[in-house]
């Protein structure tokens, strides 16, 4: 359910803070694009000609981020990603692996960055279709915890074929009564954002509006699973590994209609 600000997905939370780096080496590229610096991957083998465009979460442009857009290169498309933080990521604000440094303005940090992300992501989303898109090109769209908004504005407007969001924040209901193209929603059982109760009014939306939807829901992980998960622990890999790959699916079974 909706709480008193009218969010289904709350604002991300101190949860949002933590998390485990994954190693391994990012074989994408940065330019600036509509004046904000982006990151592409592209295919080294299959290629589709098509493009996702990637909506980080608060930890912004991270090893883990380039990593997972470096896997939905992997699976065919051309994977572009913007830094709305402008080098300022939570990632920063820390004065270990889980504690936010003394200080820190957690909600001055969000409204911020909220206000310049809703003002530039429109024009930058044109922005790539122009620089790299052809007439041929399909566009799907995935965001995790606070990109999950732009996935669903996206998914309102005619460019992008479908979209998907993992452990979302952000979300009103009029996020998911807008919807004109399918989503996907990857889960975790355990969501301090997009608790048991909002998922269903969630899906309660979704199945009034006849809106096409998937849900995958995991349990045993938690919020910023399908990002910072600890990769030691095999099950919590399997699962964000199984959400990139049934996402990139999603996309697949949309854009080739």
């Amino acid at each position: 359910m909706a709480d008193k600000e009218g969010y289904l997905a709350k604002p991300s939370g101190e949860c949002c803070l933590k998390g485990t780096l994954h190693e391994g080496q990012p074989r994408g590229r940065t330019e600036t694009v509509a004046g904000i610096e982006t990151y592409i991957s592209a295919p080294q083998g299959r290629n589709n000609g098509n493009v996702v465009l990637y909506f980080p979460d608060v930890w912004g442009f991270f090893n883990n981020g380039f990593l997972v857009m470096d896997g939905f290169a992997d699976a065919g498309y051309t994977c572009i990603g913007l830094d709305y933080f402008r080098g300022d990521p939570v990632w920063k604000h820390r004065k270990s692996r889980d504690d936010p440094a003394p200080g820190f303005d957690y909600e001055a940090w969000k409204k911020k960055h909220i206000a310049f992300a809703d003002e530039v992501v429109p024009g930058w989303v044109e922005a790539v279709k122009a620089q790299f898109g052809s007439p041929t090109t399909k566009y799907a769209c995935v965001g995790y915890c606070f990109g999950a908004p732009y996935v669903c504005n996206e998914l309102a407007r005619d460019i992008c074929t479908a979209g998907a969001f993992a452990h979302p924040a952000f979300l009103k209901e009029t996020h998911f009564r807008r919807l004109k193209k399918p989503l996907f929603l990857s889960c975790a059982e355990t969501d301090h954002t997009f608790g048991t109760a909002a998922r269903n009014d969630a899906i309660k939306i979704l199945q009034e509006d006849k809106k096409p939807y998937n849900l995958q829901l995991f349990s045993g992980v938690e919020h910023g699973f399908a990002l910072r998960c600890n990769l030691d622990n095999p099950y919590e890999r399997y699962a964000k590994e199984e959400s990139l790959r049934a996402i990139a699916q999603w996309f697949d079974f949309w854009l080739a209609q």
